[in-house]
């Protein structure tokens, strides 16, 4: 415990943002570093728990105390031996994860949780920065081959942890660029591209070979990856987008309304002065352009990904923006009310708690409305001019058992661009039935938390594929998690590091 009165002491602190007035004019990253004094006084704040919840909390099991008392003792590259253990990438869960180890911390009972998002950011950025991040090459190697397909958070954390382990690992990627949705669906001025390629950077240099632009099972067919290598990690994510199949849907698809990820990878296209625009799929672009400039935008979900369409309509300069969701607005505003100070009783101390967050996108201005029923897309037969919508205010059970809502209200808005971020409902099914791998009933690949393995023998699983739409930090750890199955495979044994352990014992290769 680096600071027995430090939670005392110093209150939480988080980095100063850049002005709404400056950043809605480019995409560069909204938050700024802070300084290590900041981090420092940050970490005091961490009281050594007797049963530390933040582990729990966080899918990776963080050496969190740890680490923070390395900070606080200003022991940089112990910190980042620490953190890396079990996170292959803080900088990217340092930018946007959303910190379930904090709504776990036992500080954050009856005062505001110690800034661990903040911290682990600080500890990987003054590694960078100090020269202890070089690339970690295996002393011996396996010579067993494995591909991984899709270089989203997932694949690259398996690829990390295979090569850690001496086997030769070759990472296939159907886009032109390494970092799947970290590339092309979260906008830059949450995570800069340049931090992913930097990333990818180190990892080639560790030996992992990146193959991008290149689409399995179109243009090398799964019989010859199975062919080729002794194993394969699928990870490529859940990019089917959920459709809003009501009135006017099948005539205005592409004439106004668009899936939210086909904009935001757009976007980040151009940011990158890509010009061979492409979408996160692979796919070659039908609709044309998707810009929000001069139009009346609305953004139908409230999740991260509906703030990432506002962040980025306000850039490009929307005449307006309204947000809408289905469910009813949470009993508590964070903005207002602090979880830390109250917390809805459907989510106690140590869940995550049920709140409604402003975003950093929402301050840039966005109307948002709950408790909506998206009834029609309206036009003129030619494009997108209005939405109708109502409120809903109960639900009645129809005839066959299934429920359906109550709504008053009923009103047209106007909208000549409907963003559709309803999530995701699963993964691609080309590559999955060329494969022949079994699926479960939400078409998800069929692999158990345990082991990873599919109905296919040497074939796994990992991340969204396999678990559902989920968050980065749950994909860093089911390609890790998976990385290690893979290794038992291959070897009969694993040296990787398993979570639970929960020890700082880096591994290089099999000696």
């Amino acid at each position: 415990m680096g600071k027995p009165t430090g939670f005392i002491e110093f209150g939480r602190e988080l980095p100063s943002k850049r002005s709404v007035e400056e950043r809605r004019l480019d995409y560069k990253e909204i938050e700024l570093l802070g300084t290590t004094d900041d981090a420092k006084k940050q970490a005091a704040r961490c009281m050594d728990c007797g049963i530390p919840f933040c582990h729990n909390g966080c899918p990776l099991g963080n050496i969190i105390p740890e680490f923070n008392d390395a900070v606080y003792e200003e022991n940089w590259e112990y910190a980042y031996q620490l953190l890396t253990s079990t996170n292959n990438f803080p900088e990217f869960t340092g930018r946007i994860c959303p910190a379930p180890c904090e709504a776990s911390c036992v500080l954050g009972i009856n005062k505001p949780p110690v800034a661990i998002e903040y911290v682990e950011k600080s500890i990987i950025e003054t590694a960078f920065a100090k020269g202890y991040v070089k690339p970690r090459i295996p002393a011996k190697r396996t010579g067993k081959k494995v591909a991984v397909i899709g270089s989203g958070p997932a694949g690259l954390a398996a690829a990390a942890q295979l090569n850690y382990a001496g086997h030769l690992v070759t990472l296939f990627e159907r886009a032109d660029e390494v970092g799947g949705l970290l590339r092309y669906g979260i906008p830059d001025f949450k995570l800069e591209k340049t931090i992913v390629a930097r990333r990818a950077a180190v990892m080639a240099e560790e030996g992992v070979e990146f193959k991008t632009g290149v689409n399995i099972g179109v243009d090398i067919q799964a019989e010859e990856i199975l062919r080729e290598f002794d194993a394969v990690v699928l990870a490529i994510g859940s990019t089917e987008p959920r459709d809003i199949r009501i009135p006017g849907w099948d005539k205005y698809i592409g004439k106004g309304i668009h899936p939210a990820m086909e904009f935001l990878s757009q976007q980040n296209k151009r940011v990158s002065d890509i010009a061979r625009v492409v979408d996160h799929r692979g796919d070659k672009y039908v609709n044309g352009e998707i810009l929000a400039t001069d139009k009346h935008v609305v953004v139908i979900g409230g999740g991260d990904t509906g703030s990432d369409c506002v962040g980025t309509s306000n850039r490009h300069k929307a005449a307006t923006i309204t947000q809408v969701e289905v469910m009813p607005a949470p009993k508590y505003d964070d903005k207002l009310q602090p979880f830390y100070k109250v917390r809805d009783e459907k989510t106690p101390w140590p869940q995550w708690p049920l709140t409604k967050r402003t975003s950093t996108s929402h301050e840039e201005g966005c109307d948002r409305f709950w408790a909506i029923a998206v009834q029609e897309f309206v036009g003129d037969g030619e494009k997108l001019t209005g939405l109708r919508i109502a409120d809903i205010t109960g639900e009645r059970t129809l005839e066959d058992g299934r429920k359906a809502p109550i709504t008053e209200n009923e009103r047209v808005v106007n909208c000549d661009l409907a963003l559709i971020a309803a999530g995701f409902v699963h993964p691609q099914q080309y590559l999955i039935e060329q494969f022949g791998i079994e699926t479960d009933m939400r078409k998800n690949i069929k692999a158990s938390e345990g082991n990873y393995a599919t109905s296919i023998d040497k074939v796994f699983a990992a991340g969204d594929c396999r678990r559902g739409q989920s968050l980065v930090v749950w994909a860093i750890s089911e390609g890790r998690e998976a990385a290690r199955k893979v290794d038992e495979f291959l070897m009969g044994e694993s040296m990787l590091e398993a979570k639970e352990v929960g020890m700082f014992n880096p591994v290089f290769s099999h000696a």
